[in-house]
């Protein structure tokens, strides 16, 4: 006895997702501070500080890029 043959589904056109630059490279900058706090010595906040401030503002630039090229 042969199981019975599945339905056909109808194919669904792909759906993209664009690219949320922002949180990509927020998340990346996360990341990449964590595992240098995790890698050696603790670096100095007076640094960090700047440091993150600078990625993230640098991710909003090429958010905002991105956003005004895709219009």
């Amino acid at each position: 006895m042969a199981p019975d043959p599945e339905p056909e589904v109808p194919a669904r056109p792909r759906r993209r997702h664009r690219t949320d630059w922002m949180a990509l490279l927020s998340g990346l900058l996360f990341v990449g501070i964590g595992v240098r706090y995790l890698a050696g010595p603790a670096p100095d906040p007076v640094i960090m500080a700047p440091v993150l401030v600078g990625g993230l503002g640098f991710a909003a630039f090429v958010a905002i890029l991105a956003k005004a090229i895709r219009r």
